[in-house]
């Protein structure tokens, strides 16, 4: 379908130039020479862009602006105006107008704003579009993403919700793997009863039991005043999230075995035992096989916990779901801040999708926070997000409107050390998967496996890498 463009100037030979070039080029146009008209059009037409004028005679462009944007009307308006009317373009610009051009106009120059400003527009449309769906589906935990890989995360969990067995999540650190532990507390019989979190590696060991059981009064140092509660009957009729569940001692994994199996435990220091009925669900990003094999987890534990198991994929596994997480998250801080960033520009989500973002989830809403903080631009282009540059994600690449520059030493470089190198690199962020390697790369499977060859390259995963994340 034609994007629709109405034209709103007072200059006849202009208006007419500007109808014939842009009907040529496949717009659908209306124009109009006052600006009574020009109200008149908005709301028959529904435009998708205008081109307005600044002086008009008695209805000036500002006040159509003013107008449009009073009825909360958000089509984009190009500003188009003489070099001594540049203040009165500012000031416009800053009631909400998109950009403005000066007279004598560039044809090209316009028309390249045009496209600039329709794709940005459709884009928001797709991300609100998207955004309504997942609210639909996913409640108020909404996990945020279009991706098959998360797609198949969430009717996992839906599914799981509905079992109340023990579930065991398993993905890098910062990926939402407490946010899929919530989601499956909401959709289970559990979800009117409360949702405890717990991160195993965050309390110190010595208070690890007490926080996981609680402690009769006068059972150590500090516990004289009286009985505290420890997390598990908090969570009692609801669900337990063991976080980071990889960092429990051995002692205390052999009193955790015997709750998922008895729902009972003693409180410490005390003698009488406690009972619950509560959900329990571990979350891990260690390989949990490698641990007992190392004999730092016990196997026992491992396969009562490993009962049904979801693998958390990692950002950099579910790349067409960093725009719409990025939007989301903006959203987020423009009402925490103040602030009405519209949008990322098309170049700007190219860096974005680039980037590895070791962090995942967590590491990308630090990023926009960041941004929304600190920017004062209606929108986020490429230099914004510079400081990604000194992270480890960035590998040494500058990436800017689909330009790639490696830094090359002064003592020069062989061309089969960089592609070597290239290849490893991706192979480390794609945990081994050729396929998502290749592209990365841009080349078949085929393609780089004869590269691999060539250049003698035998990759081995690095240990320790999160359970599941390998094809």
């Amino acid at each position: 379908m034609a994007s629709k463009v109405l034209i709103v100037d007072d200059d006849e030979l202009l208006n007419n130039s500007l109808n014939a070039v842009l009907t040529r080029n496949g717009y659908e146009v209306v124009s109009v020479l006052k600006g009574e008209e020009a109200i008149q059009q908005i709301c028959d037409f529904q435009p998708d862009i205008v081109l307005l004028d600044l002086y008009l005679g008695s209805i000036t462009g500002l006040d159509i602006l003013q107008r449009l944007r009073s009825d909360n009307n958000d089509t984009p308006v190009i500003l188009i105006t003489a070099f001594s009317d540049v203040n009165s373009a500012v000031r416009a610009m800053k009631l909400g107008a998109e950009d403005f051009v000066l007279k004598p106009l560039d044809l090209e120059q316009l028309e390249i704003l045009i496209n600039k400003t329709l794709d940005r527009k459709n884009l928001e449309r797709r991300y609100e579009l998207l955004k309504d769906e997942m609210q639909q589906k996913f409640g108020q935990y909404a996990i945020v993403g279009k991706s098959e890989s998360l797609r198949k995360v969430v009717y996992t969990a839906e599914r799981l919700a509905r079992a109340d067995t023990t579930v065991l999540i398993v993905g890098e650190s910062g990926s939402g793997k407490e946010l899929v532990a919530r989601l499956i507390h909401e959709k289970s019989d559990r979800s009117d009863g409360p949702f405890i979190s717990i991160n195993c590696g965050a309390i110190p060991k010595e208070l690890a039991e007490s926080e996981l059981f609680g402690y009769e009064k006068g059972a150590f140092t500090g516990a004289m005043d009286k009985m505290r509660q420890g997390k598990f009957e908090l969570a009692n009729r609801g669900t337990i999230l063991l976080d980071e569940i990889g960092e429990l001692t051995q002692e205390l994994q052999v009193k955790l075995l015997r709750v998922i199996e008895t729902k009972r435990f003693y409180r410490l220091g005390g003698a009488k035992e406690v009972s619950v009925d509560v959900r329990i669900i571990a979350a891990t990003n260690k390989n949990l096989k490698t641990a007992v094999e190392k004999g730092t987890f016990r196997e026992d534990l491992f396969y009562r916990l490993n009962i049904a198991q979801i693998h958390v994929p990692s950002l950099r596994e579910r790349i067409e779901d960093i725009a719409l997480l990025a939007n989301t998250f903006l959203e987020e801080f423009n009402k925490k801040f103040g602030k009405s960033i519209k949008g990322f520009t098309p170049d700007a989500v190219k860096v974005l999708e680039k980037y590895s973002w070791p962090g995942n989830v967590r590491e990308l809403k630090n990023a926009v926070e960041r941004i929304a903080l600190l920017e004062t631009d209606t929108v986020i282009r490429p230099e914004h997000l510079a400081f990604l540059s000194m992270h480890p994600g960035f590998n040494s690449t500058k990436i800017m409107d689909d330009a790639e520059i490696v830094s090359v030493p002064s003592r020069g470089v062989k061309m089969d050390e960089i592609m070597r190198e290239a290849i490893l690199q991706t192979l480390d962020l794609t945990s081994g998967n050729q396929i998502q390697a290749a592209k990365i790369l841009g080349l078949t499977r085929s393609r780089l496996r004869y590269r691999m060859q060539q250049l003698k390259i035998k990759y081995e995963p690095k240990k320790e890498a999160p359970e599941g994340s390998r094809e």
